[in-house]
């Protein structure tokens, strides 16, 4: 079973973790602007790195997946922090399409190479894969040998139902939201493990933990934008 090197035991280097250093340096600065001991401002205007900093992380957690969100972090941060340092004169709002040049070249570079490697296996039902663009995509799957696969929700909705499906070992979603919704249902036996990073988003886990320690792992991993991510049983 393939694990992320931000799993190794001694350092967990998740994107919860580097929101938290974060907001603690946020709130370092603005203390000692309070005591007069710097200006926060001065310093405040470097924010987007910290979307950069994020998208870099997801960009080495998601090799063999979708990076497609961390693409769209990396292009943010950078494009405001150049605004911010008065290094570009066009307002990334005003280029914002080029998100969707971003997702289209996601899909076509995916599209060439077969899917993601994790998924590349002589069983055409073992994986899952859904786009949902201005519309609902309601799919199922009842694999015995679920690898995983990848959902997309752009001004629409998923509802994906893997009650019937079984793992063995461990699967990997790749999931993306913006401005829409994804909703996944999973067997009472499954232990979830979510890597979502939400920005002005959600990602709600309500399934309930095995009663036994379970071999069948899921992990959902992705970029939640003004959505939501759901999963239950």
């Amino acid at each position: 079973m393939q694990t992320d090197a931000t799993e190794h035991p001694g350092l967990r280097f998740t994107p919860q973790l580097l929101m938290g250093l974060l907001i603690i340096i946020v709130g370092i600065l603005f203390t000692l602007d309070n005591l007069g001991m710097t200006v926060a401002e001065r310093y405040i205007r470097y924010w987007p790195a910290g979307l950069i900093g994020l998208g870099v992380l997801k960009l080495w957690q998601s090799r063999g997946g979708s990076a497609f969100g961390a693409l769209v972090l990396i292009t943010v941060g950078t494009w405001l922090l150049l605004d911010s340092l008065g290094l570009v004169f066009v307002r990334f709002w005003e280029m914002w399409p080029l998100l969707l040049v971003l997702f289209g070249a996601s899909m076509v570079w995916q599209g060439l190479r077969g899917g993601p490697r994790h998924l590349r296996t002589s069983d055409t039902n073992d994986s899952l894969s859904a786009l949902a663009v201005l519309g609902g995509v309601n799919r199922g799957n009842n694999s015995r040998a679920f690898k995983g696969g990848d959902l997309s929700a752009v001004l629409g909705g998923c509802e994906i139902d893997l009650r019937e499906a079984a793992i063995e070992g461990e699967a990997v979603l790749d999931v993306f939201a913006i401005c829409g919704g994804i909703e996944i249902r999973v067997p009472e036996n499954w232990t979830v493990v979510g890597r979502v990073t939400p920005v002005l988003g959600g990602f709600d886990d309500k399934t309930r933990p095995p009663q036994q320690a379970s071999p069948q792992r899921l992990v959902i991993r992705g970029l939640v934008i003004m959505g939501g991510v759901e999963v239950k049983n």
